[in-house]
């Protein structure tokens, strides 16, 4: 029905006729005049029901729209003559053209899913590529936007408001809740010096250009949502299609990471995940026995709201305790209260760089281990998981 309201659409602009569209019980849904939309037309049931594929009724010329073997849609245009059936016939034809290049569109995303979810074979991939005239060789990366509600037909309208016509790019929906953007960065020369494994920058322009896009799409949806609650999950480049798979597997750990452990932020980048991604990746069980050993006796509970808020403030000033007594609004001196508080309840030294690391890799290890409770994929009192 789209790919037909289109082509109406397109036609007005420089054919001057009355064109619509009807369902098959004669209801119009797409004409150039407006005041014919959602009226019924009465002479099309009886032409759906015959054999013919083009009739003459009321004044006007009508057509049936098959795709797939199947109708689709009955279109008319105003007039009786032959200059009227010769416009109605290239209209059809043409609907039939663009129904045919959304097949090909439809199925090159089907591909394209197969490829993230790991399901073409990787010596398939190049050779079906061709055939849906996707580039096989081409730097590309993968987005993953997380929405908490289920996205609607609106929100791939305003991605390609935001990224076209600057950037060429694909969107499949993965599930309810999950879309994954694939950028192709080909236009941008230098992609493959862009991002090592390490995710090392240096001031090229480029990079920077591709680094502000998720910035982008997520200003972009908090102007046309307002708060949108979106997370978008960064993989690195990669420079051939089959490829990209490892792009969107970053993409979503980013995203699982992240939510972990700075669940404030809303973009999340792969090569940016720092200690999460090491502790992510460790036994559970193994990260309880370590955490037994830093806090012991639960003696991380007995530390207050007003004492953690010191510490992450603490740690975000690089430890030190000048900047962090001016964002609290404190004296010094009850900075070094509260500091010798946690030493005298953990036994941990936050003012020295060793205790102030052993602290801070026991409390994401905390972080990880509460996640899995929530998750229900860990249980602490069984030990497994």
């Amino acid at each position: 029905m789209e790919v037909i309201k289109r082509c109406i659409d397109s036609a007005s602009l420089f054919l001057d006729a009355t064109l619509g569209a009807a369902d098959k019980e004669g209801n119009i849904f797409a004409s150039t005049d407006d005041e014919l939309i959602g009226i019924k037309d009465n002479s099309v049931k009886p032409f759906v029901l015959s054999s013919d594929d083009k009739t003459i009724a009321g004044g006007n010329t009508y057509i049936k729209v098959n795709h797939d073997q199947k109708l689709q849609a009955v279109i008319f245009i105003k007039g009786a003559d032959v200059v009227s059936a010769n416009y109605l016939e290239l209209l059809a034809s043409w609907i039939d053209s663009a129904m045919k290049e959304k097949n090909v569109e439809e199925e090159g995303e089907g591909f394209l899913k197969n490829v993230l979810l790991e399901n073409e074979l990787p010596g398939d991939i190049p050779l079906k590529a061709r055939e849906y005239r996707i580039p096989y060789t081409y730097t590309r990366q993968a987005l993953l936007l997380s929405f908490k509600e289920n996205y609607t037909i609106e929100v791939k309208t305003i991605i390609n408001e935001i990224l076209q016509p600057d950037y060429s790019f694909y969107i499949l929906g993965m599930d309810e809740k999950h879309l994954v953007i694939i950028l192709d960065l080909g236009k941008f020369e230098s992609t493959e010096e862009l991002l090592n494994e390490h995710g090392e920058e240096d001031d090229n322009k480029e990079l920077q250009i591709i680094n502000e896009i998720p910035k982008k799409l997520y200003d972009g949806f908090s102007e046309k949502l307002q708060e949108p609650d979106l997370h978008i999950g960064v993989g690195l480049i990669v420079k051939t299609l089959k490829d990209i798979p490892k792009s969107y597997r970053e993409a979503s750990l980013a995203l699982t990471v992240g939510k972990i452990f700075e669940s404030d932020k809303k973009i999340m980048r792969y090569n940016k995940l720092g200690l999460g991604r090491l502790i992510y990746q460790l036994p559970p069980t193994l990260c309880q026995m370590f955490l037994a050993e830093v806090f012991e006796d639960d003696t991380y509970e007995q530390l207050d709201a007003e004492t953690l808020l010191t510490i992450d403030k603490f740690f975000e000033n690089s430890l030190n305790g000048s900047e962090t007594s001016r964002q609290l609004f404190v004296h010094r001196n009850t900075l070094v209260y509260r500091l010798d508080k946690v030493e005298k309840i953990t036994g941990l030294d936050l003012r020295s760089f060793d205790d102030a690391v052993l602290f801070k890799l026991a409390s994401m290890v905390r972080k990880y281990l509460e996640s899995l409770e929530t998750d229900g994929t860990f249980n602490p009192t069984s030990n497994r998981w």
